[in-house]
């Protein structure tokens, strides 16, 4: 009792120095008196209150009213953002995937943990550390947990192989795994190389000099770079790109708010492909970093840009960290591209924020160049041929790329959503992972003579048949090319790896097509932007 009025006591001295304090700003502050509030509610609610979580719903309120890009991360949250852009994680190395309730490795990662211990692709974890993980439909994340650890901690599993009646028993060491940040990187021709970067990451850079080196050997003369999908990461990632295109002293991308004064990044002039010709891939999920490579090289005309326009996240988020490993990343300050255009589309709602993919999509701007329409206000000269470019919110590409839509059918998506051609990959590259790697010797060979039979297809009809797919003859043949491409995409993909994915599968993409067009054009015509194939 006496704790009780002690309390209260406490409280309203407080409330009365507040109260009585006018002169005083610090007392005065809303910051103040949210402090006694929360202080008030914690100590004198009539009901027990978790204060954690209701400090955390107040910082997420406050965020809510300021733009859609300031937000609040928990510990667990910070450690998921973190860990793709660190560029490393502590586990047990291996890619896999959940088929049918179970953990089918479809690599183990080069030189790691698990390739230590002698787990082969195409193995299926069945236990880790005495519990089954395999038909109890626990979910990948779950999974995951049991798997990673600190570097240095030991699991052990229980492993099904193919053509071994008892299970294996292994003892893993966790250890530092690398994420990396570029998908792929491969010749498309005798002089036209081919980068893909998923996101800007800690090791970006270093990943992306070493790939432009590699192809530079191989002869590339000309560069399609992909940035397709690509939602960002850190700014420094993307300037150390740029950096390889740009001259010294050419501006990068300059940044500026209420309270940062006007901050520039100049490239230094000592990249590794200054001369080459350049073609950039982009879609409406290309945002941030990618925008800033992206608007930096259309302003300086360094190359061409090629598909749709950009997502338009153009807002710099400073993070800060709590006490309690959680963060806020608020913004602090507006991306603008070297000819001054804003990068960031505009918000006047989260809703109508969130909603602006759609309504692009309704207003056909992903099928048709002509349903773009910008103010003269929004136009902009680049800084050596004077093209004229737009402003707006996202980069607008040089020569547009519809989404094409016709061989995306109802009966491919539900293959697709189901399930069908992921589990179907798995069945035959299990079955037959020996007898193709024998017959096609590398990847060269799989791609030139590899084919997808019609008793292939006939097995993913079935398998589609068993998981409630209904099959549509005429859906199945306008998607068939698709269909085709992507198991012959994925089986490269676990007989070799990603690199050979995107070698088959890019074949079907309408923007790197025209990048390829493009790059094959004479010198002179390379920057025109015509009137006809969908430029604007």
């Amino acid at each position: 009792m006496m704790k009780y009025r002690c309390l209260i006591t406490w409280l309203c001295v407080l409330f009365a120095l507040s109260a009585g304090a006018q002169s005083n700003k610090l007392l005065n502050s809303p910051s103040r008196k949210l402090q006694l509030a929360e202080f008030a509610i914690a100590n004198l609610y009539v009901d027990e209150v978790n204060e954690g979580k209701l400090v955390e719903d107040a910082i997420v309120s406050m965020l809510k009213e300021l733009d859609p890009h300031s937000t609040y991360s928990n510990p667990e949250e910070v450690r998921e953002l973190n860990e793709p852009l660190q560029g490393n994680f502590d586990g047990i190395g291996i890619q896999f995937n959940m088929a049918t309730d179970t953990l089918f490795v479809i690599q183990p990662v080069s030189g790691g943990p698990s390739e230590k211990v002698g787990i082969l692709a195409g193995d299926r974890i069945i236990e880790v550390n005495d519990t089954v993980i395999a038909g109890v439909k626990m979910s990948t994340d779950d999974v995951m947990r049991r798997l990673r650890g600190k570097r240095g901690t030991k699991v052990n599993v229980k492993v099904m192989r193919r053509g071994v009646k008892e299970l294996l028993p292994f003892t893993i060491t966790r250890d530092k795994i690398p994420v990396y940040s570029l998908d792929a990187s491969y010749m498309v021709n005798d002089r036209i190389g081919y980068i893909r970067i998923n996101r800007f990451g800690a090791t970006t850079g270093k990943e992306f000099v070493d790939a432009l080196h590699r192809l530079q050997k191989m002869g590339m003369k000309d560069l399609i770079l992909d940035l397709q999908g690509n939602g960002g990461g850190y700014l420094n990632a993307a300037i150390e790109v740029v950096n390889q295109f740009l001259g010294k002293k050419q501006l990068i991308v300059y940044t500026e708010g209420r309270r940062n004064p006007r901050a520039e990044f100049d490239a230094e002039g000592n990249g590794d492909f200054l001369d080459g010709r350049l073609a950039v891939l982009v879609d409406e999920f290309s945002a941030s970093a990618s925008e800033i490579v992206t608007g930096a090289i259309q302003d300086w005309d360094r190359g061409v840009v090629v598909g749709r326009r950009t997502f338009g996240k153009g807002l710099v988020q400073r993070p800060i960290d709590l006490p309690d490993g959680s963060m806020i990343r608020l913004t602090v300050a507006r991306y603008y591209t070297p000819s001054g255009r804003c990068i960031q589309k505009p918000y006047e709602s989260i809703e109508q924020y969130n909603r602006d993919l759609i309504d692009r999509y309704n207003r056909g701007e992903m099928l048709s160049a002509d349903s773009i329409h910008f103010p003269d206000s929004l136009k902009y000269k680049t800084l050596r041929l004077k093209r004229t470019v737009y402003g707006g919110g996202g980069i607008m590409p040089d020569y547009f790329v519809p989404v094409d839509t016709t061989m995306y059918t109802d009966y491919y998506l539900a293959l697709r959503d189901k399930g069908a051609i992921v589990q179907q990959n798995l069945k035959w590259v299990d079955a037959r992972r020996t007898e193709w790697l024998k017959k096609y010797k590398d990847f060269r060979h799989f791609d030139r003579e590899f084919e997808v039979t019609p008793e292939m297809l006939d097995e993913l009809k079935a398998l589609g048949e068993t998981l409630g797919v209904v099959y549509k003859e005429k859906e199945y043949q306008l998607a068939m090319p698709l269909i085709k491409a992507q198991l012959k995409a994925l089986i490269a993909r676990d007989l070799w790896d990603m690199n050979e994915y995107f070698q088959v599968i890019n074949r079907l993409s309408d923007s790197m097509n025209k990048a390829i067009e493009l790059l094959e054009r004479p010198e002179e015509e390379f920057l025109k932007r015509g009137t006809s194939s969908g430029s604007y």
